[in-house]
């Protein structure tokens, strides 16, 4: 059956030429606009999206940035979970759900902001037993990096006996998944927030301190400063990142996945020689395949969170204006999903 001619919901970001109002450079508008599916790009498979979740990436394509989006009108959105309507791929066929976050969902390719999407079959994963689609988008690129920080950290020997592990960035849909998986393995949390209404969340999640960013902030002219943390996972970047590997104890490890605060920040070799710490880089949106499938099988199983429900919002399309918006402030808390599955 070919859908081409059918028609369906989606929030178009357009651009408005400059003019003597907007200061002379172009503005960005979102709307829920009719399209048809022949106007999504080739692509292997077709899928009807039933959930997809808000990220920092969509709040900026939302507001025009080249970096993430270069073509207007677009549809943002970089996790689409829902079911196959049309596969021309072997690996799948009508009915399958599943799950696409990364590659270029969303940034360039029209995305989960959208009741359907189409993209190559290499993008697509099953969605694992153990999740259902709505559970699927609550973890989201978010959660599933949140997953990949702790799994590096892990790997480079991270245990709960080592002291405590710090989470910045920690009221946000990243860093409230790494407070959660860490304090559901045993880990000890500390979870840094600018948020004081978020401390009850965060705490619920198994949050065993809270501090605020204040003092992570300012550059200390100290090469290194006292050992607190056995870990961590920052979600921020910039001076808090450099101010959290000062602080890392002998061999610990940061595992480091976003730039809220400043893609760059300051620093010095000496935490690196004298004590051995370790930056890990993290990345999810080229990740190989054959890993997100993994990554997803442990978050549906043994990593799957007790309590995965209390991190969710859920909103309809026409709240997702307001949503970007609060996304791009650093307002929002835990994880927002989209429900288009109406």
């Amino acid at each position: 059956m070919n859908l081409d001619q059918e028609t369906f919901d989606a929030y178009v970001v357009q651009e408005i030429a400059a003019d003597s109002t907007s200061g002379g450079k172009p503005t960005y508008q979102g709307a829920i606009t009719q399209r048809q599916v022949a106007d999504l790009p080739a692509g292997d498979v077709l899928i009807r999206v039933g959930f997809s979740s808000l990220n920092f990436k969509d709040a900026l394509s939302s507001v025009g940035n080249k970096g993430v989006t270069r073509q207007y009108p677009h549809t943002p959105g970089i996790d689409a979970a829902g079911v196959v309507a049309e596969s021309n791929d072997a690996g799948f066929a009508a009915g399958d759900e599943v799950i696409v976050i990364g590659y270029d969902l969303g940034m360039n390719t029209a995305g989960g902001f959208g009741q359907y999407i189409r993209v190559p079959a290499g993008w697509v994963v099953k969605k694992p037993a153990g999740l259902t689609l709505a559970e699927s988008m609550i973890i989201g690129t978010a959660g599933f990096t949140a997953a990949l920080c702790v799994d590096k950290l892990l790997q480079n020997g991270l245990r709960p006996e080592q002291g405590p592990v710090l989470v910045t960035g920690a009221s946000g849909g990243v860093g409230s998944f790494a407070v959660a998986l860490l304090a559901q393995l045993g880990y000890e949390v500390t979870a840094m927030s600018g948020s004081a209404a978020s401390h009850a969340f965060l705490r619920g999640l198994g949050a065993r301190d809270i501090i605020g960013r204040e003092d992570y902030t300012e550059v200390s002219p100290k090469p290194m400063t006292k050992e607190l943390w056995a870990g961590a996972v920052d979600v921020v970047g910039g001076d808090i990142l450099f101010n959290v590997i000062k602080s890392l104890k002998y061999g610990g490890s940061v595992a480091c996945c976003g730039l809220v605060a400043a893609p760059q920040f300051q620093a010095s070799v000496f935490p690196f020689i004298l004590r051995g710490v370790n930056l890990l880089g993290v990345d999810s949106v080229n990740l190989p395949l054959t890993h997100k499938r993994q990554v997803w099988e442990k978050l549906a199983t043994q990593w799957k969170l007790s309590h995965l429900t209390e991190l969710e919002t859920r909103l309809g399309m026409s709240e997702l204006g307001d949503a970007l918006a609060s996304v791009l402030r650093g307002e929002s808390t835990g994880r927002l999903v989209l429900d288009l599955s109406a």
